[in-house]
């Protein structure tokens, strides 16, 4: 599985901007999917993960609220849309799939990066106050 991520930019504080990952090489339609980031000098964190179906979505509480993650399983697509954005989201946002098909976790699993194996090059978000 490929997967490459878009829609990143500069935007101002209080904007929104919607990144897209767009999956090739088979299916992803049956995997759990998420979105990552890392901002300058810091670990890669968990920003938001949504079941292989798309009925359960999982955030993580510095994004609750503000951003939406979802899935297109017709055309492969996995989006997030960012709104009220901050300075602090600031970062290389990356998506990412699970491997095992149709399967279900606890919801702390969905933020761990290791529940994850494929992985997309990054797009980055750049917010000025």
């Amino acid at each position: 599985v490929q997967l490459q991520a878009s829609g990143g930019g500069d935007v101002q504080t209080g904007g929104s901007l919607r990144l897209s990952c767009a999956a090739s090489g088979r299916t992803i339609s049956d995997n759990v999917m998420g979105w990552f980031r890392q901002a300058p000098g810091k670990e890669r964190e968990f920003v938001a993960a949504i079941s292989w179906g798309g009925g359960f979505t999982y955030y993580a509480d510095s994004v609750k609220g503000r951003f939406i993650i979802a899935r297109d399983n017709a055309n492969q697509d996995l989006s997030l849309q960012m709104n009220s954005l901050k300075p602090e989201d600031t970062a290389v946002y990356y998506c990412a799939a699970d491997s095992r098909p149709r399967r279900t976790y606890i919801e702390s699993d969905y933020s761990r990066r290791g529940l994850y194996e494929y992985w997309g090059r990054g797009t980055l978000v750049t917010v000025s106050s």
